[in-house]
Order: structure tokens, then C-alpha cells, then sequence
């Protein structure tokens, strides 16, 4: 039986082959790889920095199914040979074996590849690639929750160093006792947001604050937003709709940031959203920065609005994609971390160590088999 992608459905030792139509379109997908990583020769690309980096972009989007499927093609190539070899070989029993022994050997292979590439051909989200803007806000909790915040900070600051992301922070507001009450960090990498989209959500943290004489457990709370970076294409702003002023910066920077109005405050009027630029030197790259800020945020929106209606039309069992969804707790007395949406623990250790990798494998696995069941169905 063959289920929507055109693949068997796999059970074991079964080895029907991928329908016609799926080795189609993944020999169609081969041959557009073919003709980018010709592209990547051609001049015209070579001396193109922005066709250049368009052109491995959508190569590397097709590079690991058309890996997978050369693997598949030469592994079931093998299979067939070694059944052949079997077939014609009726009086060599020493030939069968090994022929038996071979396609033995093919089968789980073959398999394993087949689900491979079921998963590799899975709808994926188009943001997927982009770079993000991560955005912290201590929640309830008082000066604990602005340190939590900054405990935060710290942890996707070196998860984003392990993955070779470059992270700035662009606007900072600090807590009185430490940490921040907001902080937003802007992330530039391979793959950003498919990955850090997993930490957005409510943080809750059970611990015994630094403060607290008596050695009560407080609880407080941190929200994390992660917002795909967008363009004037992504989102439509009227600049009618926008009021903005500018001020003293005043801190550090030198004179310059003291006595010149280089700080902005934005408002959105049919949003609400109010941004206060005051990182960059100058009035026009705040400016520029807040209007950066903005557009990620409006697109944040209908980006929330679109997740929430495609996990429920799956009847998504990881949550509903909203913001304010508790995605966590980390409960410092037991040393464990509780991911609500994956109904699992881990030791508070690995996060505090900023080894969050495996609750995000883990959260990618089970959304791919969501969708891998919805494509069954």
C-alpha cells in the first residue's frame, strides 16, 4: 500500500519501491540541483555577490534529498543485482548465500533511506531559513524575573556561538538588581530561526532567588520571542501610520550620544507597538533599527496567527504555537528541566551549560511526525 507521498508504507523487509510519480519528482529535483551547482560556475554568478548567495541558497535547500536519493538509487542498483545474482545462481549454494546475505544487508538500508527522504520531501516552513530577532521580557517575578531574563541571554548567547551564529544585542534595558527587563538580541546565521523557533513561549523558574533571606522558592516568569527578519516585501508599513520623536540618549557613548537628539521613539498607531531605539551612535541608524524592529514584529504577528491555525488544523499535540503558550519550567531544587510540550525532562545542568540542542531535536522530531502522520492519513 502506498500512502500520499508515494512512498510504501515500510514495514519490515518490505521492499516495494517508491511509485513512478515520487522517482519523478525527485529526479526533477536532481536535475534543478544539477543546473545550480552548474550556475555556481558561470561568471555572470561569480561576480554577482547577491546571485551568488541566492543560487547556494536554494542549492543547499535540495542538497540532502538529492543525497539521499543518489544513496537510495545505488543502494537499491545493489539489490537488484544481488537478486539477480541469487536467481540465476540455483546450483551454487555458496553464491546464494552470499547473494541472500547481501540483499540482507540492503534491506534495512534501503529502509531507513526511504523514511529519510519522507521526511526530507515534508512540507517545510517558508521562515525556516531566515535570521531572527530574539527578544526577551522578564515576566512576572519582579528583580528575579529580570535575572532569570539575563540567565536566558546567557544560555542562547552560547548556543548561538556553538552553532557559528553571529549575535548582537540591539536594545538593552537593565534590571535594578541585574538581568533585564528586555533585552533583544539580533541573530544571523545558517538556518536561524528553524531552529531557535522552539524557544518561543513562556519560561517559568522555581528557584530561591539570591535575595531571599528566608529560603523560600519564588516562582517567576520570562517571555521569549523569536521573530523571523523581513523585508519591505513581508510587510506593507505606511509611514501616515507612524509617529516618531527623537531624544537625548544620555549613559555611555561619549559626548557626542549626550548632546544630540540621536534616540528614537516609534509608535505604530494601528498596532499599538512602541519601540525606543537608543544602541546606534547616530539618529538615522536608530531610525533604521527601529523601523527593523517593527516590521519584525508586525510580521511576528501574522506569522503567530498562521502557526496557531496549521497546529490546529493538525490537532497538533506540541502546543498551539502561540506566544504566550508556558512552553517550560526549570526547577532549580530538583535540577530539572520540564518541557510541557514535549511532556519530558532534562537535567537543568545540560540548559544552564547552554546545551538546549536536544530539546530542540526533539521538538523538530516530533512536529515531523506530526506531519508525517497527516501525510499518512
Amino acid at each position: 500500500s502506498i500512502n500520499n507521498y508515494g512512498f510504501p508504507k515500510i514495514t519490515k523487509l518490505n521492499l516495494e519501491k517508491m511509485d513512478d510519480a515520487m522517482v519523478q519528482r525527485l529526479e526533477n529535483i536532481s536535475r534543478s540541483f544539477a543546473a545550480l551547482t552548474e550556475r555556481l560556475g558561470d561568471p555572470d554568478v561569480i561576480n554577482d555577490p547577491k546571485l551568488l548567495r541566492q543560487v547556494m541558497s536554494e542549492r543547499s535547500k535540495s542538497e540532502e534529498i538529492v543525497g539521499a536519493f543518489d544513496e537510495y538509487q545505488t543502494c537499491i542498483g545493489d539489490y537488484d543485482g544481488a537478486k539477480e545474482l541469487f536467481q540465476e545462481s540455483a546450483g551454487d549454494e555458496d553464491m546464494r548465500e552470499m547473494a541472500r546475505e547481501e540483499m540482507k544487508d540492503l534491506e534495512p538500508k534501503i529502509e531507513n533511506l526511504m523514511s529519510r527522504i519522507q521526511i526530507l520531501m515534508l512540507p517545510t516552513d517558508p521562515n525556516d531559513d531566515r535570521n531572527v530577532m530574539l527578544e526577551i521580557r522578564a515576566g512576572t517575578g519582579g528583580s528575579e524575573a529580570n535575572i532569570f531574563a539575563g540567565d536566558l541571554l546567557d544560555v542562547y548567547r552560547k548556543y548561538c556561538q556553538a552553532n557559528g551564529w553571529q549575535a548582537t544585542l540591539i536594545d538593552t534595558n537593565t534590571g535594578d538588581d541585574g538581568g533585564y527587563k528586555s533585552v533583544t538580541m539580533d541573530v544571523k546565521g545558517d538556518k536561524v530561526y528553524s531552529k531557535l523557533k522552539w524557544e518561543a513561549g513562556v519560561h517559568r523558574v522555581q528557584r530561591v532567588p539570591a535575595t531571599e533571606s528566608q529560603g523560600r522558592v519564588h516562582t517567576s516568569t520570562a517571555t521569549v520571542a523569536v521573530m523571523p527578519e523581513c523585508d519591505e516585501v513581508d510587510v506593507k508599513v505606511d509611514m501616515k501610520d507612524i509617529e516618531m520623536s527623537t531624544m537625548r540618549s544620555g549613559g555611555a557613548g561619549g559626548q557626542n550620544v549626550n548632546k544630540v537628539e540621536t534616540a528614537v521613539d516609534l509608535f505604530h498607531k494601528p498596532s499599538g507597538i512602541r519601540i525606543k531605539c537608543t544602541q546606534e551612535r547616530s539618529q538615522l541608524k536608530n531610525k533604521e533599527l527601529a523601523m527593523k524592529m517593527l516590521m519584525a514584529r508586525l510580521y511576528d504577528i501574522e506569522n503567530e496567527k498562521r502557526e496557531i491555525e496549521e497546529r490546529a488544523q493538525r490537532g497538533s499535540q506540541i502546543g498551539t504555537g502561540g506566544r504566550s503558550e508556558k512552553i517550560r519550567t526549570y526547577n532549580w531544587k530538583d535540577s530539572r528541566v520540564s518541557d510541557h510540550r514535549l511532556k519530558q525532562n532534562f537535567p537543568l545542568s545540560q540548559f544552564l551549560s547552554s546545551d538546549i540542542g536536544p530539546m530542540i531535536e526533539a521538538m523538530i522530531a516530533m512536529d515531523q511526525e506530526e506531519k508525517l502522520k497527516v501525510a499518512m492519513e
